[in-house]
């Protein structure tokens, strides 16, 4: 889970977020639910009180504009509605469970806020704990996008079918016969871990053998050493290898030999998405 506290600031060309602040929470719901189809008590409890703490947050930050997103954890529990009315009574914050497409949609629409060349064609490649949204973006317009049951934490419970990468496939394919060569967006915690263990400079991109490189090296260490030693938190070391995995994986099918780390994801997405729907932003007449 997280919090994102945003300002943003109105450039001439494209508004920019500014982070003021980010709380982390390593809940991993999908860990109940990818297990039983269920959110346990436990962890309703911990959402409770991480949700309390972060409408307080928000309050100390004078927050005007809130919004609460659900993603595949959610949209799957068998219990979401009664783990969301339990959740909104206790901590104040309502849930809005989003679907995949959506999830696509609030993370490519960062891409007018990048400085990437708008004119290019690009594939965003957001790798998150339980599901992956991909999405075609042709000069600035999103052509087509998909969400696949395919994560991290889902790759560590050993819960993803392998018909899964038979469907990603496919549509990889299709992008290929329909445009060709493209240029890959890479969004998700993981991925810009990798940017930073590599040490490239902010605006180079990450390269298929540059991810390959950093994936070797982590894997060598164990869990207890990419903690002490490579200083990665005890969430991010377990699951980074199978995102470095799912990321090179689709690299190689579709044929993408590298990867722009913008450091931006889906909390960014929700705040611009908010800042569009408050204040009426439109980027040069058409919303992405």
């Amino acid at each position: 889970m997280r919090l994102l506290v945003g300002e943003v600031v109105e450039r001439e060309d494209h508004p920019v977020i500014k982070k003021i602040s980010l709380v982390r929470v390593p809940i991993r719901l999908g860990e109940d639910v990818f297990d039983t189809g269920a959110i346990g008590n436990a962890k309703r409890d911990q959402l409770i009180k991480s949700l309390k703490a972060f409408r307080l947050l928000g309050e100390v930050y004078g927050v005007p504009y809130l919004r609460c997103c659900g993603t595949s954890a959610m949209r799957e529990a068998t219990n979401s509605a009664e783990v969301i009315n339990r959740v909104e009574m206790e901590s104040g914050v309502h849930i809005e469970v989003i679907d995949g497409t959506t999830e696509a949609d609030l993370i490519m629409s960062t891409f007018w806020t990048q400085d990437l060349l708008k004119d290019r064609s690009y594939l965003y490649i957001d790798v998150g704990g339980g599901s992956t949204e991909l999405t075609w973006i042709e000069k600035g317009q999103r052509k087509r996008s998909a969400s696949f049951p395919l994560g991290t934490v889902r790759m560590l419970k050993h819960k993803v079918d392998e018909g899964v990468w038979t469907e990603i496939n496919a549509f990889l394919r299709e992008l290929r016969t329909q445009h060709g060569q493209l240029a890959g967006i890479g969004t998700g915690g993981n991925i810009n871990r990798l940017f930073k263990e590599n040490k490239n400079p902010y605006g180079q991109p990450l390269s298929r053998a540059d991810i390959h490189k950093q994936r070797e090296r982590i894997a060598a260490f164990s869990l207890e050493d990419r903690v002490k030693k490579l200083r990665l938190r005890p969430d991010r070391a377990d699951v980074i290898i199978p995102a470095a995995d799912i990321f090179l994986r689709i690299m190689e099918e579709v044929g993408i030999e590298e990867v722009f780390v913008p450091k931006v994801g889906l909390a960014d997405g929700i705040i611009y998405e908010l800042y569009r729907k408050s204040f009426g932003y439109v980027q040069d007449k058409q919303l992405p």
